[in-house]
């Protein structure tokens, strides 16, 4: 059986922007009822190629054919709701003569929405939630979505996921949250350098296989270095050559050469650090009965809790449940209308706030990072020229004098993360740090907060970057009272029973109505996300033998110096200091065994598809 023709195909299509290719011969095909997500880093053009898909850019080469009669829907990053009176006429304006008109409120009404709101006074979030309710209310054939889950809140972005596996029609997702693509691809591009890759298979399984093949590229690449060398000492000291300059071989080493000028590295990894000061005391927070309340409703009731040093606690929770407030509160920013709440010893915090208005647009890079003075950033009490400093978070030296107003909402994500992690700390205190990265900076950022040795406060939306970073989780329980649940994002849905807008966290399977043909029958349940280990955790397990083998070497040089039997008599305060001291190093070296034997066994049991 022939397979069908695609919905929409883009052939050979290549843009430039600026005197650089931004892409170059990619092709995009997209089938009924497909699940594609379009993956890279920010700049790669992945939003470009949606536009070009949505017919909205004409490329400088190659074509668009869309079947005669398909409906292409297409949510921008920044919806644009100007010129309606009210959200139910925004979305109403999507609909075909042929849609059901009720589904434009019932979308509405599922969104929070009434219909009745002025665009002009949304917030971003209920911009988003409209945006959704007019590219669905017509149930078209394809969906373009441009980081649809950006500005929504955990309720929201499960109720969309939900929604869209139940689609007949076709998707394309551009997302930064991993758990959202997992659950919902089934098929990856990867936009890199110009070119699209694709493979027949969901994010989940897509990252293990592009960076195989990075390692194949990077093999092939030092292949292709090591023969020019050849070729060129043959060229330089071959008696052939000098004798009669073989011309065959001579043009094969310029070939050899064009390849190495044309290959495109792929761009270097962000470099993330955090400044940090010198270790607090081992409590950090305290807070004893707290509550805040504005008006007749109340924020926080009743809360109690102790964080210590090295703790992650991750906040969740619908958007204005209170969850910066709650930081505000423990953080000493807000004052408590009734109990108290105690700071530990030799705290320094830096913070990362969700809005960016502290950017002015007309600033440059550079000027944001040093704050109008000189050509250096202090970075953890250290000087540092700019440049390299920006080079960490990935932009170019020649955006040291850009203004700020050029940059896309990723470039400013990071420039927000380089300056609050410039700062020393022992407390990091993070606003939604996830929006508007790439996956590649998530990464990043995941990997530096594990081995951040201070204490972090995080809200966030993401669940895949709650599971991976945080050890402890406070949610709203409505009526002001926050409960706290060990473990990440999963391990609270496990222990709550239920999501955070109450339903039930084991959905039964859907069953397909009588008569369905296979291509009616909604999409099989993701299967549960496979458990992985922590940054943290990865990084515990390749530090601790080195650990263990220091404090081997420490006890060895202890019993040397103990074994000396004339110690005690000489020097009876040496003799105990030593004494005590390999006590607490042979304890400590009990407790790093234990740890990594803890470690070691999880991983088994994870790459042995037990976890």
């Amino acid at each position: 059986m022939a397979a069908a023709p695609p919905l929409l195909q883009l052939s050979d299509i290549a843009l430039t922007f600026g005197g650089e290719p931004l892409l170059e011969g990619v092709e995009l095909s997209v089938s009924a009822r497909e699940r594609v997500c379009l993956v890279g880093r920010n700049g790669s053009g992945k939003s470009t190629l949606l536009k070009i898909a949505a017919g909205l850019i004409e490329p400088d080469h190659g074509g668009r054919f869309v079947q005669p009669g398909a409906v292409i829907r297409y949510l921008p990053q920044e919806p644009d709701l100007s010129g309606y009176a009210t959200t139910l006429a925004y979305v109403e304006a999507g609909l075909g003569p042929t849609n059901d008109p009720h589904q434009a409120r019932y979308l509405l009404e599922q969104l929070g929405l009434t219909g009745h709101e002025d665009p002009a006074a949304l917030s971003g979030g209920e911009v988003r939630r409209a945006a959704l309710a007019h590219v669905l209310a017509p149930s078209p054939d394809i969906l373009l979505l441009d980081e649809p889950t950006n500005h929504l809140d955990l309720p929201a972005i499960e109720w969309l996921e939900r929604t869209l596996a139940e689609q007949k029609g076709a998707l394309v997702l551009i997302s930064h949250d991993r758990r959202f693509l997992e659950n919902l691809s089934r098929t990856t591009v990867w936009l890199d350098r110009g070119k699209a890759r694709r493979v027949e298979l969901g994010f989940g399984a897509f990252e293990a296989w592009r960076d195989e093949r990075l390692e194949e590229e990077e093999v092939a690449q030092h292949k292709l270095d090591r023969k020019i060398m050849r070729e060129e000492h043959w060229l330089r000291y071959g008696v052939t050559a000098r004798r009669k300059r073989n011309i065959r071989r001579v043009a094969h080493l310029r070939a050899l050469r064009q390849a190495r000028r044309e290959y495109r590295r792929a761009a270097g990894k962000a470099v993330v650090s955090a400044g940090e000061a010198e270790a607090s005391g081992a409590l950090v927070i305290e807070a004893k009965g707290i509550g805040k309340a504005f008006g007749a409703r109340k924020i926080v009731e009743d809360f109690s809790t102790r964080i210590m040093r090295g703790d992650r606690i991750g906040i969740v929770g619908p958007n204005g449940s209170g969850k910066t407030t709650l930081v505000g509160l423990l953080t000493g920013a807000l004052a408590p209308d009734k109990g108290e709440v105690r700071l530990g010893a030799n705290l320094q915090m830096a913070a990362l706030e969700q809005g960016r208005e502290s950017l002015n647009p007309e600033w440059t890079l550079s000027e944001a990072l040093t704050g109008g003075r000189g050509d250096t950033v202090t970075v953890g009490g250290e000087r540092k020229h700019v440049v390299g400093y920006m080079r960490d978070f990935l932009f170019s030296p020649q955006q040291a004098r850009s203004p700020l107003r050029v940059l896309s909402g990723g470039e400013r994500g990071r420039l927000m993360l380089a300056r609050a992690l410039a700062k020393a700390s022992n407390l990091l205190v993070l606003d939604e740090p996830t929006n508007d990265l790439d996956l590649e900076m998530l990464d990043v950022l995941e990997e530096m907060l594990g081995n951040y040795a201070g204490t972090v406060i995080l809200i966030s939306h993401d669940r895949d970057f709650l599971d991976r970073v945080v050890n402890a989780v406070l949610v709203p329980e409505g009526d002001g009272r926050w409960v706290e649940y060990a473990g990440g994002y999963g391990d609270m849905l496990a222990q709550r029973g239920a999501d955070l807008a109450g339903r039930r966290a084991s959905k039964e399977k859907a069953v397909p109505m009588p008569g369905a043909t296979k291509a009616d029958r909604p999409l099989p349940e993701p299967a549960p996300a496979k458990r992985r280990l922590k940054f943290h955790e990865k990084h515990a397990l390749e530090t601790l033998p080195k650990q263990m083998a220091a404090l081997h070497a420490r006890i060895r040089s202890l019993q040397e110096k103990l074994a000396d039997p004339s110690l005690y008599a000489r020097d009876r305060k040496a003799f105990t200091e030593a004494t005590e001291a390999l006590g607490a190093v042979q304890a400590e070296l009990v407790a790093a065994e234990e740890k990594w034997l803890e470690l070691e066994i999880l991983r088994e049991e994870i790459e042995g598809g037990q976890l």
